[in-house]
């Protein structure tokens, strides 16, 4: 477990998934602003030179968190913690990582990438015996500017809508777009962020099932490039690569939301564990 999350969290920083790759490439195809277009075409030459040199794609590798769907039936769970900690010590070395763990009351850096609740692990209980594991490393920038907020519940979708784009506004160049925007809508305040990050894990080419939902994901899509702040902030039709929305069911006294952003460099790498130990990586090609 600790080699394959090693593993999965160097591949998460040297390698973008094929679906942002692909994102990336058909912004700089469809780009018009000149400005906008040569932030693409650096922003591709350098997922090119990382993946060639093994090198992390940007110096702020992130905030270090796992999610992990576990099998009902799965054995030796209770040894992941333990080995995703050292793990996140060993890649922090060998990647490496920049330490980006420090504690908020002394300041202190780790030094690691590890301290209290990092790395964080969020768990679903799901049927069967086999694991998946996705390592997400989150930058800072794009952290951010993540917003939530309780929203009039009679103004509905269409309220929504007006604090999506303006959240998108506000952040302008600092998420580093173009950004994968995620929507958590329901539940609760905290609900909903949490749905917000879990919807930037779905690969972009992965429409919400929903009609309806899919439906108003690409329109807010379209809105939110048509605001014009392009790619790095400095102009362009390209101001976000994806946007993908999830809910939960609500208190009828309240409508919390929540924005969750993603830079450019969306990394996430995934492993599928089969209960003999053996694994497939199913984000990557290795």
């Amino acid at each position: 477990m600790e080699d394959l999350a090693v593993t999965l969290l160097r591949l998460a920083v040297t390698e973008l998934p094929p679906d942002v790759k692909e994102a990336l490439k058909r912004a700089y195809e469809q780009e018009t602003s000149e400005s906008g277009k040569t932030q693409l075409q650096a922003i591709l030459e350098n997922v090119e030179y990382a993946e060639k040199t093994r090198t992390p794609i940007c110096q702020d590798t992130g905030t270090i968190i796992f999610y992990i769907k576990a099998g009902a039936q799965a054995k030796g769970l209770e040894l992941f913690e333990d080995a995703l900690r050292k793990a996140t010590i060993r890649a922090t070395k060998e990647v490496p990582l920049r330490p980006n763990a420090v504690n908020p009351f002394t300041q202190k850096n780790s030094g690691d990438n590890t301290g209290r609740f990092i790395p964080y692990i969020h768990w679903k209980i799901v049927p069967g015996e086999e694991i998946e594991i996705t390592a997400f490393p989150k930058g800072g920038g794009s952290e951010n500017v993540c917003v939530s907020g309780m929203l009039v519940p009679g103004e509905g979708v269409k309220g929504l809508k007006r604090f999506v784009v303006d959240a998108v506004l506000k952040a302008g160049s600092k998420p580093c777009p173009p950004n994968i925007i995620g929507i958590g809508l329901g539940g609760g305040a905290d609900i909903s962020m949490k749905l917000a990050k879990e919807a930037l894990l779905r690969p972009l080419n992965q429409p919400n099932p929903d009609p309806e939902i899919a439906k108003l994901e690409k329109e807010l899509y379209e809105a939110l490039n048509m605001i014009g702040t392009g790619p790095m902030g400095l102009g362009g039709k390209t101001t976000v690569l994806g946007v993908h929305i999830e809910y939960a069911h609500r208190h009828p006294a309240s409508y919390p939301a929540a924005v969750a952003f993603q830079c450019w460099a969306a990394r996430r790498a995934t492993a599928k564990i089969f209960p003999d130990g053996t694994y497939e990586i199913l984000t990557h090609k290795v």
